[in-house]
């Protein structure tokens, strides 16, 4: 347990409330935890590391079980291995057996968003595949399981992909100095999820009072766009929250009574996803 890379909270018996539901939170990015094995090849710094995490994305959401979800949680750094690109989205700058033509931040980091370099040099082969057979592949195919269960228990499966966002886009994000909305859902030109779904996190994050932008910066990265098959009855919701709502981005310490809310909040877009994965 203490070194897994990643969790599964199973939802409770006879928790708060009635229930399994067919709700996944899948949390890919809070992660900060380097295995000692992929430590020599990074050079990113430790404020790099926090910077570019979802931090405390896993603690808005933790008790989210209670609520009749089901919760898969990494514990490893996206410097690691990205859990939300594809396993091919890799250059040969950042391994050497990349393909792509340009991906300094695909399943492997090689730069920051800051524009510092993540790795000493090009992973070898042997280095590379580490990364997907430790990590990668045993992440996506708990995944994988969770949705054939909800699909066989409920007839549908509901994901909610739990990130947060930098509150100003920084250098390497194309629009450097932007202020992003307070909340973004990613449903690619809602493709990803029947519109129920989509306008639930709308709803709610208006109710709050928070702004809202539809895939704007953020449309959904891989789980969205590889799960999200509304005709097949999987639904996938990315949900961005900008970090300026619940820490101080500086300090990366939690904001007093700000995190406290975003946790509550969160909390009942579970329960009221949840309820709509039932209906």
């Amino acid at each position: 347990m203490r070194d897994a890379p990643f969790l599964v909270h199973e939802p409770a018996a006879g928790g708060e409330g009635a229930g399994e539901t067919a709700l996944i939170v899948e949390i890919p990015h809070s992660g900060v935890l380097v295995p000692p094995q992929f430590m020599p090849e990074l050079i990113a710094p430790a404020r790099a590391i926090g910077r570019d995490a979802d931090l405390y994305v896993d603690e808005l959401y933790e008790g989210a079980h209670l609520d009749g979800a089901t919760v898969l949680v990494a514990r490893t750094s996206r410097y690691v291995v990205d859990l939300n690109r594809a396993h091919d989205d890799i250059d040969a700058e950042s391994a050497v057996s990349g393909r792509s033509p340009s991906s300094p931040r695909g399943v492997v980091w090689r730069t920051t968003t800051e524009g510092q370099r993540a790795l000493s040099g090009p992973l070898t082969e042997e280095a590379f595949e580490a990364r997907l057979g430790e990590i990668y592949r045993p992440y996506h195919a708990a995944l994988r399981d969770l949705v054939r269960r909800k699909l066989a228990t409920f007839g549908r499966a509901v994901i909610l992909a739990a990130h947060s966002m930098p509150s100003v886009a920084r250098l390497a994000h194309g629009d450097p100095g932007r202020v992003r909305a307070d909340v973004v859902p990613g449903s690619r030109g809602r493709t990803s999820a029947a519109a129920r779904y989509i306008d639930a996190v709308d709803a709610h994050a208006r109710a709050r009072g928070w702004s809202v932008a539809h895939d704007d910066p953020y449309k959904g990265g891989f789980t969205t766009q590889h799960y999200g098959r509304p005709g097949d009855q999987v639904h996938v919701v990315q949900v961005e929250l900008a970090r300026r709502l619940y820490m101080d981005e500086a300090t990366y310490r939690r904001s007093p009574g700000g995190f406290e809310d975003v946790h509550a909040w969160c909390r009942s877009l579970v329960r009221k996803l949840g309820a709509l994965s039932l209906d």
